[in-house]
């Protein structure tokens, strides 16, 4: 966590708690961050003080936990209901080819295996052991379906920006410099840039399942923090339901990064959308 964010949560997040109880973790951070953009300059030079423990913050429970920390690398959250057979085709798509991914990964790791050189010997004569190899991923997506009228009500239909909020914890960091001749945006907005600073979220890659899934076999790929100056936190792009195990899989695991080539081809649509998202200032907002 950022330390401008850290220390600000030591002056304000216990209040916050008391003040909302029940809400958890995510929501309370949002809080706290929500009243961060509303006095940008708190942190000043006598509030530069060495950071106080926060890890009982991040230990703090949150109702949603029980998806978003289960250790797979991104979460397919389904947020349209209205075709079954396009989900369950979707979803088998996925499937196939995490199986697929898995494959490949492991002929690949017998590979390398076989042609590395045998392990040295001990004292004793034994083989030096070293620690035990990490077995290919059987799943790298976790497909979020839910199933109870109240669970779909909060997911049905959301902007990236609130699926980030429900699935991924907060944080801030110094928005994207601009390039030479480029003017600060007119319109100042923690997911592009306010007073220098930018809201990002961390925790496992999000995809959205949506209306739109139906017909075009595609998830949302939503982004933690923007790319360059000018895009946003939570801008999206699609991907193909086959596409998606390897793509979170090689942006994980060997960092690969889409950027478009420095071109804004992120949807300016859903960016809109996630601009135009208030923050959940109530109780039940979110989850």
């Amino acid at each position: 966590m950022r330390d401008e964010f850290a220390r600000y949560l030591t002056t304000r997040y216990s209040s916050i708690k008391t003040t909302f109880p029940g809400k958890g973790r995510r929501q309370w951070l949002l809080l706290a961050l929500q009243e961060f953009w509303r006095n940008p300059f708190f942190i000043t030079a006598q509030n530069l003080t060495p950071q106080m423990d926060i890890e009982h913050i991040l230990e703090d429970d949150d109702p949603l936990d029980h998806i978003a920390e289960t250790g797979e690398l991104g979460i397919l959250v389904r947020t349209d209901f209205s075709n079954e057979d396009a989900w369950n085709a979707f979803t088998t798509r996925l499937a196939d080819s995490e199986k697929d991914l898995s494959e490949s990964l492991r002929v690949s790791s017998n590979e390398d295996s076989q042609s590395s050189a045998p392990p040295a010997a001990d004292a004793d004569g034994g083989s030096i052991s070293e620690s035990e190899e990490d077995h290919p991923p059987d799943h790298v997506i976790k497909a979020v379906d839910p199933a109870t009228e109240q669970e779909r009500t909060i997911v049905a239909g959301i902007s990236n920006i609130t699926a980030l909020r429900l699935f991924n914890d907060v944080d801030i960091r110094p928005a994207p410099s601009r390039p030479v001749g480029v003017k600060r945006t007119n319109t100042p907005h923690p997911l592009v840039d306010s007073n220098g600073w930018q809201e990002i979220y961390t925790g496992p890659d999000i995809w959205i399942y949506d209306s739109l899934s139906n017909t075009d076999g595609c998830a949302r790929a939503v982004s933690q923090q923007s790319d360059f100056y000018g895009t946003a936190t939570g801008d999206s792009w699609r991907a193909r339901a086959s596409h998606l195990p390897e793509l979170q899989f090689n942006k994980i695991c060997l960092g690969m990064k889409i950027d478009f080539g420095g071109l804004d081809r992120w949807d300016a649509n859903e960016r809109r959308r996630n601009l135009a998202e208030p923050y959940p200032t109530k109780l039940g907002d979110l989850a």
